[in-house]
């Protein structure tokens, strides 16, 4: 499934799996089919989170409702359960497939057909026998800067597992010892792949490299892994000390060797690694990339469609660009080169050191306050959930993307996080935060991800388990330029440019992406063609272009959306005139929670023709 918290999922269990059978009794082809749904979406909920520990975690899931404690478990990222995983997806897509939507009724009819949807574009991937596939997206490396158990276990552990008694300070333990066999399972999945010719770039490997070697030099006592524990522990009153060197001695045992033998192997793994950027060397590569693009914009776009539309939005990006740079008397040189200059001019740059980040962080902050107060002028409905400004920990830094959002907890434990990676500040020109808050945070992927998993009615799946990244990206960027009409950039020239620059950001990635993996273009010429259309950073695209490498389609979701939904509302305001409603048509937009595009054109199209009938 298109799934939002992690792709990196375990095996439930065969008896999940035969549970299945059981609902095949219930009313199957004839008459209401509306319970044997529920029933349904329920089960496959519940297998997701009895399959992934961690998302129990992350919702504060009852243990009675997953079988019993999960706080000691991690998933599990063997091949046999990665095997089991596609098997158990297939057979949700069967007994969905029995049941006929019309037989049921209202909010059931979305959900049978988001649930299948979603089933079906992830299982797509499970045929070319690679990577990972199963409920989440469809990666091609088991390993690389941006995949793997080693780029979210630590700030998983130290962000949400929590420690309140006995029994969560020993589930800690427990799980770093599950860490060791995720990582050793993943080293024995990605040898596997490499004998079916499914290697990474060698740059790619470089910086997977980098970062692993990072946190294995790092002191054992001074890993966040340790350090969390015993602050969480001593909070808690139990003995830190205690807690902390059995925790060391797990790393110097099984963590560290695990982070050796993978680092070694990977080591290998570079000799005979090439700097092929795109997914087209790999073993049906044209059809993975199609089934990848599919999965991310949940359209049938070409490749050919999403570069030539990536071209020409960008065009239209760089003419509003020329003009805003002239009226800052920015004249000479193309416009990449003169946002190149913009980006060094001193007013605009953040000192890189702690006391420029903190100040950085702050002036984040008072964006989100003041977005805040704007709110109500475009939205009926607003979060309860609070957003918090954290920066990307230091030891997946060098891999990470620029900015990222991590969803609250639904019980109001905690709040939700907007990431910036502060690696380098001059990555941040002052005019370019605002866009990326109002992506990141507010009305971006904080409100939708709040609003879903705060929205009555709805099943667990739809509110807080599916993501579609043209869906959910589609409205981040939607929500800069609603930001942008709703006058933030009203007294700032250089903030509109930045959130100009965005937009020629996402549109180049049209172009990039279909580039590296359709058009056979090598890293280097995708990073010359982002930074002539953006101007932003060397640095800073080629973490990008190396992100393109390893998601392939991931980065065609947000102008792929952005452009549909901005299509959809101006179809609304054609056909509905006076009638049209902006809060409600982006209440339209959320309340359903995630779906794929032409089901969100179908809740439109139906909002309209109720609109005219009233």
């Amino acid at each position: 499934m298109n799934f939002s918290i992690s792709r990196r999922k375990a095996l439930l269990g065969a008896s999940a799996i035969g549970a299945t059978t059981l609902l095949a009794s219930c009313n199957l082809l004839q008459g209401d089919q509306t319970e044997t749904l529920k029933a349904l979406i329920d089960k496959i909920s519940n297998d997701i989170l009895k399959d992934s520990p961690e998302t129990c975690t992350t919702y504060v899931i009852p243990p009675a409702q997953v079988g019993g404690p999960y706080v000691g478990r991690v998933s599990d990222r063997s091949k046999a359960a990665e095997t089991a995983r596609n098997t158990m997806v297939a057979g949700w897509i069967d007994e969905l497939e029995k049941i006929n939507p019309r037989n049921l009724k209202g909010s059931d009819v979305l959900s049978h057909s988001i649930a299948l949807t979603s089933a079906k574009y992830s299982h797509d991937a499970a045929k070319f026998g690679f990577g990972d596939a199963g409920y989440g997206s469809p990666n091609p490396y088991i390993i690389s800067q941006l995949t793997g158990a080693y780029v979210g276990f630590p700030d998983f552990m130290a962000s949400q597992h929590e420690i309140k008694d006995q029994a969560d300070a020993d589930g800690w333990l427990s799980r770093l010892e599950g860490f060791a066999k995720q990582l050793s399972d993943e080293t024995s999945r990605m040898i596997e792949d490499t004998g079916k010719n499914v290697v990474p770039p060698n740059f790619i490997i470089e910086t997977a490299l980098k970062q692993l070697s990072t946190f294995k030099s790092t002191p054992v006592n001074e890993s966040v892994l340790v350090t969390s524990l015993i602050s969480k522990a001593n909070a808690a009153h139990l003995d830190g000390a205690v807690l902390g060197a059995r925790a060391m001695a797990i790393m110097n045992e099984k963590i560290l060797p695990s982070y050796r033998n993978l680092i070694a192997e990977l080591e290998k793994l570079k000799t005979s690694a090439t700097a092929d950027a795109g997914v087209w060397k790999l073993p049906q590569g044209a059809d993975y990339y199609k089934t990848a693009l599919a999965y991310w914009t949940t359209t049938a776009k070409t490749p050919d469609e999403i570069h030539e539309l990536g071209k020409s939005i960008g065009a239209d990006m760089t003419k509003q660009m020329d003009e805003g740079l002239k009226t800052l008397g920015l004249t000479e040189g193309s416009v990449g080169t003169r946002m190149a200059k913009l980006s060094e001019d001193p007013q605009y740059v953040y000192p890189n050191t702690d006391a420029g980040k903190a100040t950085l962080l702050a002036d984040i902050n008072k964006l989100v306050e003041a977005m805040q107060a704007k709110l109500p002028q475009a939205f009926a409905t607003l979060p309860k959930a609070p957003l918090e400004v954290k920066r990307v920990p230091v030891y997946t830094e060098a891999g990470a993307p620029g900015g990222y959002y991590q969803s609250p907890a639904p019980d109001g434990s905690r709040p939700g996080a907007y990431y910036i990676n502060l690696r380098d500040t001059a990555a941040w020109p002052k005019w370019s935060l605002p866009t990326l808050t109002y992506h990141e945070g507010i009305p971006g992927h904080h409100d939708q991800i709040s609003l879903a998993q705060e929205a009555t009615g709805l099943p667990f799946l739809r509110s807080k388990l599916l993501w579609f990244g043209a869906y959910g990206e589609g409205w981040a960027l939607y929500s800069e330029t609603l930001a942008d009409e709703m006058g933030a950039y009203a007294n700032d020239a250089a903030g509109r440019l930045g959130y100009l620059q965005s937009m020629a950001f996402r549109a180049a990635r049209l172009v990039v992406d279909t580039g590296l993996h359709h058009k056979r273009w090598t890293r280097q010429q995708a990073i010359d063609y982002m930074v002539e259309a953006t101007g932003d950073t060397i640095d800073s695209i080629t973490t990008e272009v190396e992100r393109y490498c390893v998601w392939p389609g991931q980065a065609c979701s947000y102008m792929i959306g952005r452009v549909e939904i901005m299509a959809l509302r101006e179809k609304a305001k054609t056909e509905l005139g006076d009638k049209f409603d902006l809060k409600i048509f982006h209440d339209k937009i959320l309340l359903e929670g995630p779906m794929p595009l032409a089901v969100l054109a179908q809740v439109i199209d139906e909002w309209i023709a109720e609109r005219k009938a009233a």
